[in-house]
């Protein structure tokens, strides 16, 4: 029939006039609203983790500055004292006070070691080179920092085991003090290493031409390329999230650095600071500009509900708190460093100079963290574990000993991290499974965000 002949006319009535209903896939369309939703809570929720876990990196780095100092003068006397009180069938030196002595001893060889270091010659030099020089050198030493950071624990782990391994065993390494000596010359370049990236940073800060910052805040945005095309599980994003809490701590305590440097040539002159605050802003904003959209884009390519933040949280407060129980199997500065790959030592050994503005942070940020932490560790459910664990762990350790009235000894890092590793599969909570896998993360990974 005529009526029934396609028409132009017909088909514009049918395109004007056509509808659908939503409905239909109503299942699709809550899950894209619930994405958005998602997308707008990672700032909030991604900027509470970064600021609790600066916080952490705050206090391990105050440590050294404040508790590491008295702890070793108190293994020191102890050393001392041997002679005259004796042994009293007790080893010479508790491990704990083995590991303090040997940090102590790192700290005062590369202070010296570090007055014959430049730190005039080093900037001028830095500053004759050129733009593309600098921002090459820039970035060598960015890849050179994340390796340093994961072999460097390494290093120190090695030397505080093989200090404080029980003398029953077998002897299967190259002695003490070969370990020592790699500890200090690793603390050494890695601070020299540090020194040269506050250099690069002072110079761009200092240049009249800014492209030098412009291009060095670029390498941000190329992280996001690199990032958010991957394939991410949520223990990937736990060690990607710890990465950029140390590498957030980092660039602000290098920003100090080079705040300081200029302050301090101009006569603490307070003008020549609001020339740099500008300057440190925008660094600032850039960093967390770019983690924001990197972590709002890999949640959503990864389904990765926002909640996540809040477990890693939860697992950062349970390292703390744990490292408070008296059957603690490592200092917590030192979980620190492998959780998240931020070794205080070199960092700590470039800023000496500013000693007396550090101490008078340490007990307030010290009380401020374990407080929230204990917070944090019972809102997740969490607060049976460190009792549990400890159980599991004396249990262990009993059948060991012939006398059970005498104490294990603490028998250094490696060992007790292998027992933490066992222990969270007795004690894992019902209703979160995915807690077991994030606790038994103590490595700091350089590639965790290349998953593919």
């Amino acid at each position: 029939p005529l009526k029934n002949r396609p028409s132009l006319l017909r088909f514009m009535c049918a395109e004007l006039t056509r509808g659908y209903f939503l409905e239909h896939n109503g299942a699709k369309y809550t899950e894209r609203r619930e994405r958005v939703y998602t997308c707008m809570r990672i700032p909030r929720e991604l900027e509470r983790l970064m600021i609790f876990g600066i916080f952490l990196c705050l206090d391990a780095f105050l440590y050294v500055f404040t508790l590491l100092p008295l702890r070793t003068l108190l293994a020191f006397l102890r050393l001392l004292t041997i002679p005259c009180c004796g042994l009293g069938g007790s080893r010479f030196l508790q491990p704990a006070q083995v590991c303090d002595l040997l940090k102590g001893l790192i700290m005062v060889l590369c202070y010296s070691m570090m007055h014959y270091v430049d730190y005039a010659m080093m900037y001028h030099l830095i500053r004759g080179q050129s733009v593309i020089k600098l921002y090459i050198i820039y970035n060598m030493l960015e890849v050179a920092d994340r390796l340093f950071s994961s072999f460097g624990q390494d290093i120190l782990d090695a030397l505080y085991w093989t200090a404080t391994e029980p003398k029953s065993r077998k002897r299967a390494h190259i002695g003490v003090i070969p370990h020592f000596f790699m500890a200090v010359f690793y603390v050494f370049l890695h601070a020299i290493l540090i020194m040269v990236q506050a250099s690069t940073l002072n110079v761009a800060f200092n240049s009249h031409n800014k492209s030098l910052l412009t291009i060095m805040m670029s390498n941000n945005f190329v992280e996001i390329k690199g990032s958010v095309f991957k394939k991410f599980e949520k223990n990937n994003l736990f060690q990607m999230s710890n990465s950029d809490i140390k590498e957030r701590f980092t660039n602000y305590v290098l920003l100090l650095i080079v705040c300081l440097r200029n302050m301090e040539q101009f006569s603490w002159n307070t003008d020549h600071l609001l020339v740099l605050l500008p300057d440190v802003v925008m660094v600032i904003t850039s960093e967390v500009m770019v983690d924001v959209v990197k972590h709002a884009f890999i949640t959503k390519f990864n389904d990765i509900t926002a909640d996540v933040y809040s477990e890693y949280k939860a697992s950062l407060a349970f390292e703390l708190v744990s490292s408070r129980q008296q059957n603690a199997y490592t200092d917590y500065s030192d979980s620190v460093a492998r959780r998240m790959g931020f070794i205080p030592l070199p960092l700590a050994v470039l800023v000496r100079r500013y000693f007396h503005l550090l101490i008078t942070m340490k007990v307030l940020n010290s009380i401020v963290i374990l407080g929230k932490s204990c917070r944090y560790v019972k809102e997740a459910n969490m607060e049976g574990k460190l009792f549990k664990r400890q159980t599991a762990q004396t249990s262990k350790q009993t059948p060991k000993k012939a006398n059970p009235a005498k104490s294990p000894p603490t028998s250094g890092n490696t060992s007790l991290i292998i027992q933490y590793s066992e222990t969270p599969q007795s004690t894992e909570l019902k209703h979160r499974a995915t807690n077991k896998d994030l606790l038994e993360i103590d490595r700091f990974t350089i590639c965790g965000n290349r998953i593919g």
